[in-house]
């Protein structure tokens, strides 16, 4: 599976590492992703979804319901 936010879709990002003699290499910036499960009250059970950690702090905020809507994806699926 690739390193993709299921809700907010963000994806790596190409950059620089640059070195002290300012040397620059690409390097590639991974999203910070985790697994949660997430309780889904609507559907009563438990979901599990590969998260960024700003998705699972806007979560807390909007509600798994919400969320998922706004990003197009059923939750029944997973």
């Amino acid at each position: 599976m690739s390193r993709i936010c299921q809700l907010t879709g963000k994806r790596a990002n190409n950059g620089f590492a640059v070195s002290h003699s300012h040397r620059r290499s690409k390097k590639l910036q991974e999203v910070n992703l985790q697994w949660k499960r997430i309780w889904w009250p609507e559907g009563k059970r438990f979901v599990k979804l590969h998260l960024s950690t700003k998705a699972i702090k806007t979560l807390q905020f909007k509600g798994v319901d919400a969320f998922a809507r706004e990003a197009g994806i059923n939750l029944n699926q997973f």
